[in-house]
């Protein structure tokens, strides 16, 4: 899966900048702009934050802020407070996962396209419902290892 995902991701990042070297050479150069050409490069261009940020998450590699970690003195509490962290991604995970389902089933009702190609944008729109499903399921997983103890070398007993 690992592998997967790195191909995939390294085969849309050529792909989106294929297209945008294209885009400066024909406009900047050649001073013919490729009719569509945005429009069509913004279908990867979503798929690849959206799935970069998957990847972040299946990594534990998001950016974080954790000020609190420099009072804490025990891997007991750092590992409370990831807990804590990871409850609050999956609460709001887990809002704006329902927002974005409603959004999708809108996308899937109404069927817009494109303006020049008529491409469906659902195509695109859908890529935040799977992007987010992703994430929160991640998130599940990581917050289970937290409780299960699988980060620290001792079991952390909450109650």
């Amino acid at each position: 899966m690992e592998r997967f995902v790195k191909y995939l991701l390294t085969s849309i990042i050529c792909i989106v900048a294929l297209g945008q070297f294209v885009q400066v050479i024909t406009r900047y150069v050649l001073q013919i702009p490729v009719m569509g050409l945005e429009e069509t490069m913004a279908y990867p261009a979503l798929w690849l934050y959206v799935l970069g940020a998957v990847n972040a998450s299946r990594e534990n590699t998001h950016i974080r802020a954790n000020v609190l970690e420099i009072f804490l003195k025990t891997p007991r509490q750092h590992v409370i407070l990831a807990i804590i962290g990871e409850v609050i991604s999956l609460i709001v995970g887990l809002w704006l996962l329902s927002w974005s389902w409603e959004f999708t089933r809108y996308s899937w009702r109404v069927w817009k396209e494109s303006p020049t190609l008529y491409i469906p944008t659902f195509y695109a729109e859908v890529a935040l419902t799977i992007g987010l499903a992703l994430m929160m399921i991640y998130t599940a997983i990581h917050l289970a290892r937290h409780i299960l103890g699988y980060d620290t070398d001792e079991e952390i007993h909450l109650g």
